[in-house]
C-alpha cells in the first residue's frame, strides 16, 4: 500500500485532494477516538462512532474499516496545542499516531484542535444535554468541531 501524506496547512491538504470526497474527522485520545464525517462537498461535518482504544492495530482497523464503508477520502487529526501554540507530549503522541497510519495511503491533515472540546462542550450544554450524555458524546462532537473548522478552512482556500 502507498504512504499517505500528512500536512497542517489547508491549501496542501487541498492539493492532495482535487476532487474533493468526504473526510474522516478524528479527536484521538488516550481512552477513546472521537470520529466525525462529511459530505463529498465539505459543507457540514457531523459526529460519528466513538471508537474505544485497545491497541493501535485494532484502533487503526476500526478506522480503515470506517473510512472504506464511508468512501473517506482523507482523515483530518485534531493536533491538540498547548494554548500559546506549542507542543506538548500530547501533541507529540498525535503526530507519532499519524505517522503510524501514513500505511492507510490516505492523506492526512494534522489540524488545531485547542479549543474543539470546550467548543463541543458548550454545544451539548445549549442542547440540554446531562453530564452523563455529554460524557458519552464529547469526542464525537469535538472530532466534528474539528473537522467543521477544518473543511470550512479547506472551501476558503482558492
Amino acid at each position: 500500500m502507498t504512504f499517505g501524506t500528512i500536512v497542517g496547512e489547508a491549501a496542501a491538504f487541498r492539493a492532495l485532494l482535487p476532487e474533493g470526497g468526504r473526510l474522516l474527522g478524528l479527536d484521538v485520545g488516550t481512552k477513546t477516538i472521537g470520529t466525525a464525517l462529511c459530505d463529498a462537498e465539505w459543507s457540514f461535518a457531523s459526529p460519528a462512532q466513538l471508537i474505544r482504544r485497545t491497541k493501535f492495530t485494532a484502533d487503526k482497523a476500526a478506522l480503515l474499516a470506517l473510512s472504506q464503508a464511508q468512501q473517506v477520502k482523507g482523515w483530518v487529526i485534531g493536533l491538540p496545542l498547548n494554548l500559546d501554540g506549542s507542543e506538548g507530549p500530547r501533541s507529540q503522541s498525535t503526530r507519532a499516531f499519524a505517522r503510524n497510519c501514513r500505511d492507510t495511503g490516505l492523506p492526512i491533515l494534522l489540524w488545531d484542535e485547542r479549543w474543539s472540546t470546550v467548543a463541543a462542550e458548550r454545544a451539548l450544554i445549549a442542547q440540554d444535554f446531562s453530564r452523563a450524555k455529554r460524557a458519552e458524546r464529547i469526542d464525537n462532537h469535538a472530532a466534528a468541531h474539528i473537522l467543521q473548522a477544518a473543511i470550512d478552512a479547506l472551501v476558503a482556500v482558492p
